[in-house]
């Protein structure tokens, strides 16, 4: 077996706790006996990928390792490699990452071990992050069998007590070490942990007391979230190994952008286009807030970059009362489509405030532009 643990998960070896376990999903779906018929090379290499995230995710095992490397004195762990069965187990192990936090073996004594938590992503509409509102997401997710009610035993049997084990779910094992006489416990390679065999496993869930399908939750989305918000519900991630309790949902939530408006922190900005006869002589206007419609006065004389602040017209505030501003900023827009009419108006407004301007005969522009080429 290769050694260099953190070759095998293809990380460096500062990798966080996170980091190390999306890797070992990655790689234990490349190698999965089940995605490679016929390929004890990849069965092999599964075993070892195993055994790596088994210690690296165990922080007392990862330092040990880290002084000792692996062929120094044992702390214990599985003998195994974790996975030494195959099989669907292995696919929810792989896939939904093991009794709840991606752990290897079955259920603790004394109790079903938790199912995996669970990711997903609800694009929102603006007007959602800013009001709250109702979404449905879909995951594919382990819930109950039917079948079996969450046993794993075929109907009209149940499972008994391992032999090997006697129901403890570990085994224990004496090794010699330069240290001296170690026990060690490890997950019962019989029941993997359970305490329990089932002799007639379910045929819908393959004694496993679960299965997996598609599952949509309507999602209540407080108002004030933004993007990289996480939702978490409790409970309404995948099932345990037979009738274990379900892990959580953790909901991403990414917010559509809109047409008129941009966040910035939780007041909203919009930038109002003026001709620049109403900036210059002032007008009353009606504004569409979020909200609603609005009266926004606009001064004489407004220049681009003026700021109109509407209070409490923002987005409330996700962790407290009350709401943040709107922030309107003017854009004076120049006319570029002149009539005739207009144009001779703006002339006789240039001349009585004595500003020089270009005149009117055709052609003097582009006379202009050959004199400078």
């Amino acid at each position: 077996m290769a050694t260099d643990y953190y070759e095998l998960l293809e990380i460096e070896r500062d990798a966080s706790t996170d980091e190390i376990k999306r890797a070992y999903r990655v790689q234990a779906r490349r190698w999965h006996p089940d995605a490679n018929p016929d390929d004890p090379a990849a069965e092999a290499r599964f075993k070892e990928i195993a055994t790596a995230y088994e210690v690296l995710s165990d922080d007392d095992r990862r330092r040990h390792y880290d002084r000792f490397g692996a062929d120094g004195p044992q702390m214990g762990g599985d003998p195994f490699g974790g996975f030494a069965g195959g099989g669907i187990g292995d696919i929810f192990d792989a896939f939904f990452g093991g009794g709840g936090m991606g752990g290897m073996g079955g259920a603790p004594r004394g109790g079903r071990s938790g199912g995996p938590d669970l990711e997903a992503t609800a694009s929102i509409p603006f007007e959602a992050a800013v009001f709250g509102a109702q979404h449905e997401v879909t995951v594919r997710t382990a819930v109950a069998c039917e079948t079996c009610e969450a046993t794993g035993a075929a109907p009209g049997t149940h499972a008994e007590t391992c032999q090997q084990c006697g129901g403890a779910g570990q085994v224990r094992q004496v090794r010699q070490s330069i240290l001296g006489q170690m026990v060690t416990a490890a997950p019962c390679p019989a029941c993997r942990g359970a305490g329990e065999v089932i002799a007639q496993p379910c045929p819908t869930c393959q004694g496993e007391g679960r299965e997996v399908l598609e599952k949509t939750y309507t999602v209540d989305i407080p108002a004030g979230v933004d993007s990289g918000s996480t939702l978490r519900l409790s409970g309404f991630g995948a099932v345990g190994l037979r009738g274990g309790p379900a892990g959580d949902l953790y909901v991403q939530i990414r917010v559509q952008p809109h047409a008129r408006f941009r966040r910035e922190g939780d007041d909203l900005v919009h930038e109002l286009h003026l001709p620049f006869t109403q900036a210059a002589l002032g007008a009353a206007i009606t504004f569409e807030t979020l909200d609603g419609t609005e009266d926004l006065v606009i001064p004489r004389g407004t220049q681009t970059g003026r700021v109109f602040r509407l209070r409490g017209r923002g987005v409330p505030h996700v962790r407290g009362r009350g709401r943040g501003d709107l922030l309107v900023a003017a854009v004076v827009d120049t006319p570029t489509d002149l009539d005739t009419e207009v144009e001779e108006a703006l002339r006789r407004i240039a001349e009585l405030r004595g500003e020089d301007v270009a005149p009117a005969e055709r052609g003097f522009l582009s006379r202009i532009k050959s004199a400078f080429t």
